[in-house]
């Protein structure tokens, strides 16, 4: 089950994290994975495990905020099957604190991004006779986060945008979902608390995993079990959904 064999994925920021996850768990089920990423040193220790095991990868160096370089790199990319908008950024702030310039590179990146990848996608999954797109939304697109303005924009955005492409390209034989986790456990965690809170990590970390009722933060590799699936054609039936993957927050916290 969850084969990708002989299947070409795209996974955008899938150097790190939950991105690296996925592009990780997609290779090992049989992918050649294409992993986009600012730089190719980015990319640079995801690409080392997924050769070292024995799996395909391919790391390009791209902006997706820039629609040039996108459209330039998915044509080298070619047709592909499966797409997972990934790359995101975050920040903390509300609507009378965030700066316009924080606004807009959030925008750029988290809306702006997943559009320029969309733009230069679908034609190649058309190409290859159809295909999944799973874009990376967020709980903050579902509940009022405290200090998440612009985030939580971006990630409503992502999720309208999953709904969208889903009606218009069901009779492409393209699929599209989206996936909202809650609060991960990745080196974004543990570099925003040691910035943050010098000092009181642990007991920070701690304060953050209780947010989820089932009292733990999830693992990357817990998230791209998910993708996976929905990647799959064991997902074949599934199409304009999205899926909390958040330890009870949305529905357990109301």
């Amino acid at each position: 089950m969850f084969s990708l064999k002989n299947k070409k994925a795209v996974v955008t920021g899938g150097g790190s994290g939950i991105g690296k996850a996925i592009a990780t768990l997609f290779a090992k089920q049989g992918a050649t994975v294409h992993i986009i990423e600012l730089s190719e040193d980015s990319g640079a220790d995801a690409l080392k495990a997924i050769t070292d095991a024995g799996g395909k990868a391919h790391v390009h160096a791209c902006n997706v905020t820039n629609q040039q370089e996108v459209i330039d790199t998915f044509q080298v990319i070619g047709p592909h099957q499966i797409l997972v908008n990934n790359a995101g950024i975050a920040h903390i702030g509300k609507a009378d604190n965030t700066k316009e310039a924080d606004f807009d590179r959030v925008m750029n990146v988290n809306v702006k991004g997943v559009y320029n990848c969309l733009y230069s996608s679908i034609p190649l999954i058309k190409e290859a006779g159809g295909g999944v797109i799973i874009n990376m939304a967020s709980i903050a697109a579902w509940v009022g986060l405290s200090d998440r303005f612009v985030y939580s924009t971006a990630k409503g955005a992502v999720m309208a945008m999953t709904l969208s492409v889903a009606k218009d390209y069901v009779k492409d034989n393209i699929r599209c979902n989206s996936v909202s986790p809650a609060r991960v456990h990745t080196p974004f965690v543990d570099g925003f608390l040691k910035n943050n809170y010098p000092g009181q990590e642990a007991e920070m970390f701690e304060k953050l995993s209780r947010t989820q009722p089932i009292g733990r933060m999830a693992s990357p590799d817990e998230i791209a079990g998910l993708v996976l699936y929905l990647a799959s054609d064991e997902a074949g039936f599934i199409t304009g959904c999205d899926y909390p993957i958040d330890g009870g927050f949305i529905k357990l916290n109301s």
